[in-house]
């Protein structure tokens, strides 16, 4: 599936490599992984069950995989964890602490497996921040655009800035600020970028109603949908990230934080007997739609990080496209 989709991908954007990864489930075995690798498959990715948007499938227990990741050591292939904890009252475990109570976790696996590659993804903490610091060479960790702006309290009753991990409190999004202003080597952007249509980013009276009339009275009435978890930024992601960093004083780490940092970790360098395609950023206004997508009843319709608003960056080059 992933090969095919890889397929899929390449006939919309032939000059774009495309790495693909792999979902961590009990089928996922030692053979699967030394196949994928054969295949050009770079990495698997693990989600705790439940923390998120499709983790139904996602990990109980990380030592019932030691084999798996044994191989992916062996095969020089990169785990990426969404490193949270689900949520739990009997352990005080909830959205606000889930990425801190991970950490172990994440020590232990480097600590069996010191060669894997490992990614903590779209950390949020200060705490997850430390830690990855302290680790070794083959530990990285990715940092979005959005959590480099939200705290709490723009999530808390905004359900568009509403992602997992949730942002959290203003010292943590400056320790993320920190390490990128540091141009720390082994922390570089990772967009998770969520194109939820914004009928699921809201849970209106109707969708309640509608719920509630579908069971019969002697059936305890379903749960009302939930709010989908995550932020929209493909649309805008470069001139955001530009217009982020420089609030911080950060713009000079721009092309390590967004590329060469990634590329570096994933063994992917730029050959330097070749002139990459770059793209060019440029002082200069983006203004950002309120909707993406025509269909105004939500079936389609996307609402954007920063929507109605403007940014003073945009790309003025693509390669070798003038926008």
């Amino acid at each position: 599936m992933a090969l095919t989709y890889k397929q899929t991908l390449e006939k919309i954007a032939p000059g774009i490599e495309f790495l693909m990864t792999l979902y961590l489930t009990p089928s996922l075995t030692r053979e699967e992984i030394r196949k994928a690798k054969a295949a050009g498959i770079v990495g698997v990715k693990s989600y705790p069950h439940g923390v998120t948007t499709n983790s139904e499938l996602g990990v109980s227990s990380y030592e019932m995989y030691y084999p798996v990741f044994k191989a992916m050591e062996e095969e020089d292939m990169v785990l990426n964890l969404h490193g949270e904890v689900p949520s739990d009252p009997l352990t005080n475990a909830c959205v606000l602490n889930a990425e801190p109570l991970f950490l172990p976790k994440l020590i232990a696996l480097h600590t069996e497996f010191p060669k894997l590659r490992i990614v903590l993804e779209h950390a949020t903490t200060r705490a997850a921040v430390e830690c990855v610091k302290s680790l070794g060479d083959t530990v990285a960790c990715t940092i979005t655009a959005h959590h480099l702006e939200l705290t709490v309290d723009d999530w808390a009753g905004q359900s568009f800035h509403f992602c997992k991990p949730v942002a959290k409190y203003p010292d943590d999004r400056t320790s993320l600020r920190e390490v990128v202003h540091e141009g720390h080597p082994r922390f570089f952007l990772g967009s998770d970028s969520a194109p939820h249509p914004h009928k699921t980013k809201t849970t209106d009276i109707s969708l309640i109603l509608q719920s509630h009339s579908s069971s019969g009275s002697a059936v305890p009435a379903p749960s009302p949908p939930s709010c989908a978890a995550g932020v929209y930024t493909s649309p805008i992601l470069l001139p955001l990230v530009a217009d982020l960093l420089e609030s911080f004083g950060a713009l000079q780490n721009l092309q390590a934080f967004v590329s060469n940092n990634g590329r570096k970790f994933y063994k992917r360098e730029v050959d330097p007997s070749k002139l990459p395609a770059m793209v060019i950023l440029k002082k200069g206004v983006t203004n950002v739609p309120l909707l993406v997508g025509n269909d105004l009843q939500g079936e389609a319709s996307i609402v954007p990080f920063r929507a109605g608003k403007s940014i003073g960056w945009h790309i003025a080059s693509w390669g070798d496209l003038s926008l």
